[in-house]
């Protein structure tokens, strides 16, 4: 699931007329980017929730044929925070965990690392683990982080936080009992579930930007251009 609901207030000007995940970097929309990772690592199926100037996301990457993927589209009246998305879409991903991606970063990383612990969640269904983050390391802009993460466990303090990348996978018990069309936060759910030792963790040194403004959108293009 690719989450593209967001308003987009600091991008203003920008999104007042192009949803965040069309602004384009390196000559691709920012969602594209991420389609065609996705598609090489060898998913087939995402879903896509949208929620501000949305049609636009439908009618640019349509069925997904054309990145050789299957687009499902979830949509919602008013954003719904990213929890709320997730249980909203939730009848589109089935019963299996399964891999979230915020639209608004840039990445390289490979997709292709995270199967392994996709298909071994798939695989434990009585696995106590309900989510696996992946972590990186404090932008400027977000010194304090996140979340600790020792021995692949991902705790809610530490001595040394990351930030979470926007990238995970959730067990569908994550949300249970949550109510559909009900906007809600997925942080608090991640900090339930971290006291209790059921979220996993990996950390990537790699390339990664959290594009939340015009001007790290720009910086981005201009890095991918050069």
């Amino acid at each position: 699931m690719i989450l593209a609901a967001g308003r987009g207030e600091r991008m203003r000007p920008l999104t007042d007329h192009t949803p965040k995940p069309l602004l384009t970097a390196g000559g691709k929309p920012l969602i594209v980017w991420h389609l065609e990772k996705l598609a090489q690592a060898g998913f087939t199926n995402v879903v896509i929730n949208h929620a501000h100037l949305g049609e636009q996301i439908e009618t640019m990457l349509g069925t997904g044929s054309s990145f050789g993927l299957s687009i499902r589209y979830s949509h919602e009246e008013q954003a719904l925070e990213t929890a709320g998305g997730i249980v909203k879409a939730l009848p589109l991903l089935n019963d299996a965990p399964f891999l979230v991606i915020n639209a608004d970063i840039w990445t390289d990383y490979d997709f292709r690392q995270i199967l392994p612990r996709l298909d071994a969640m798939k695989a434990h269904r009585a696995t106590d683990c309900l989510a696996h983050l992946v972590m990186v390391d404090n932008p400027p802009q977000h010194s304090r982080g996140d979340f600790a993460l020792s021995a692949n466990t991902v705790h809610s303090d530490g001595s040394s936080l990351l930030t979470f990348s926007g990238i995970g996978i959730y067990r569908p018990a994550l949300f249970a009992g949550m109510v559909p069309g009900r906007p809600a936060k997925l942080a608090p759910l991640l900090r339930w579930a971290m006291q209790r030792e059921q979220v996993s963790g990996e950390y990537y040194a790699g390339c990664w930007r959290d594009i939340g403004t015009p001007a790290r959108l720009a910086a981005l293009n201009s890095e991918l251009s050069g």
